[in-house]
């Protein structure tokens, strides 16, 4: 028996488990406000990752950065009736802007301090943004505006779990505004891409890109299209959405221009998303009984240097050998950047150091002791194959200019391994099933739940919608996308008997 670093494995209490890889790894904690975090350095230099890689991608699709408050007024969001409804039991408002003495040690709310129209905390920016371009717009040459703002947005959840569901969370969110319906059509498919491709080779988190139904759509927009992945556990997390709204929000909020011929048209708007929700995607997908796995593109540190010291003369020699490792290291490059590589001289034992590091999920643990010193030569622990086959740890002593040549291939190898084997999973588990009594049967209460099936759809709505919804209700399911490469549907629907227009994937979900 191999003894592993977690007191939980995933097999025992999967939604235990990923509370201790949280932890251990020193990710994030409790705030002391319900459904807020504190997220730690090791957390967010990963998502400081994502943002960098993100970023670049969205940039280099032509939108630009800006900023937008954080206060947003309610009659903003008054103007879009199925906008404000969608989010109204989540919204966080502001009434007062001062604060005064009870008189017995407390503080209340100032009565004459209460503001004229009350401000609703940010739960997306749609309505802000969409009134700030009815400003910029106002011929066909003002077209297209594309803009993405990176900041927290607060939505008031009843039910929180650390970086999936809280109260406050970190995003980025683009909008949009274009001249026709085709082109703000085109803009949230090539976006959905830029999300799948960063998920993909960046988070090495395998997705399955398609078009939500029409109950699962975004308040307000005409089509909302989502990357689902699936976690080890078969369910499923939406890990980034983007949507297409087309004149709802441009007619509620004014965004009109002047075309070419003088007349007068609503724009065509689209906006679009990925959280911090990505990160509790990266843990569910990549993590092990051991703590956190981390890609080595996200990682803040692909490289971590442990030197073995023992308060003896020999450690000064022992720590120049490191740093020398460590300027060898930096003048790599590895997915288009330099190496990033750590130098661990916190007062603690190797050994404590080590498997802090494994827990945290770094992609290579380098030790440095005497004897290495002495041969030339580093212990290199590789977090993605941590054991031997005898179940020891797979710590392998490689002399150091071996190590350094090839340090960039290894990186390499564990960034696509993780993929691999991410995707195989998913890949493994996406199934078909012809009839309810199918779908009963794999969701059946005891049963193991491996991830998705693949059924014939109708695309029913209204009433006929309602009810599908409140069957897959009573198995804990629900209607995930309909996959952009999936074939052609080619029998009766499995809900309404009627004949299949396309296929869409249902399952349990975070």
């Amino acid at each position: 028996m191999i003894k592993r670093a977690l007191s939980v494995t995933r097999e025992a209490n999967f939604a235990e488990w990923y509370q201790t890889v949280i932890a251990e790894a020193d990710m994030a904690e409790e705030s002391g406000v319900r459904g807020c975090m504190v997220i730690r350095p090791w957390g967010y230099g990963i998502w400081e990752r994502m943002q960098r890689l993100l970023d670049d991608k969205i940039k280099a699709t032509g939108h630009e950065n800006c900023y937008f408050p954080l206060f947003i007024p309610l009659s903003y969001f008054e103007k879009e009736a199925e906008h404000v409804d969608g989010f109204a039991k989540e919204m966080a408002v502001v009434t007062h802007h001062r604060l005064i003495s009870d008189g017995k040690g407390g503080l209340v709310p100032d009565p004459s301090a209460k503001l004229e129209e009350p401000l609703v905390v940010r739960p997306t920016s749609e309505t802000v943004i969409g009134t700030a371009f009815a400003r910029w717009v106002q011929s066909w040459r003002d077209l297209p505006v594309l803009i993405n703002q990176w900041a927290n947005v607060v939505r008031w959840e009843m039910r929180t779990r650390m970086f999936l569901r809280t109260a406050e969370f970190l995003w980025q969110e683009g909008h949009t505004a274009h001249a026709t319906e085709a082109e703000a059509r085109e803009e949230t498919l090539r976006m959905l891409e830029v999300y799948r491709e960063f998920a993909e080779e960046c988070v090495a988190l395998p997705v399955v890109a398609g078009e939500k139904p029409e109950n699962e759509r975004f308040p307000g927009a005409v089509a909302t299209y989502s990357i689902e992945a699936m976690m080890q556990d078969g369910k499923a997390l939406q890990a980034g959405t983007s949507h297409f709204l087309g004149t709802n929000f441009a007619r509620a909020q004014d965004i009109k221009f002047q075309n070419s011929e003088g007349v007068f048209e609503h724009a065509n708007t689209t906006s679009w998303g990925v959280s911090t929700r990505m990160i509790g995607g990266l843990i569910m997908v990549h993590g092990d009984d051991d703590g956190l796995r981390v890609p080595p593109r996200l990682a803040p540190w692909q490289i971590v240097i442990v030197p073995m010291l023992r308060d003896a003369p020999e450690d000064a020699a022992v720590v120049d050998y490191c740093k020398a490792l460590q300027k060898d290291l930096a003048g790599l490059s590895a997915f288009g950047e330099p190496v990033r590589a750590l130098l661990d001289l916190k007062a603690a034992k190797a050994a404590t150091k080590r498997w802090g590091w494994v827990k945290k999920g770094a992609p290579i643990v380098i030790e440095v002791g005497g004897r290495d010193v002495a041969g030339g030569n580093v212990s290199v622990l590789r977090r993605d194959r941590l054991y031997r086959e005898d179940g020891k740890l797979d710590s392998a002593v490689v002399a150091k200019g071996k190590f350094v040549g090839g340090a960039v291939a290894a990186l390499e190898e564990i960034q696509s391994g993780l993929f691999a084997e991410a995707k195989a999973r998913l890949d493994a588990n996406i199934a078909p099933a012809a009839d309810w009594a199918a779908v009963e049967a794999h969701f059946a209460e005891g049963a193991k739940t491996p991830g998705f099936l693949e059924v014939q759809w109708s695309k029913p709505t209204g009433a006929a919608l309602e009810k599908v919804v409140e069957r897959l209700k009573g198995l804990k399911l629900t209607l995930r996308n309909v996959p952009n490469d999936a074939a052609p549907a080619d029998g009766a629907c499995i809900f309404t008997g009627d004949a299949a227009v396309e296929r869409v994937l249902v399952g349990r979900s975070y």
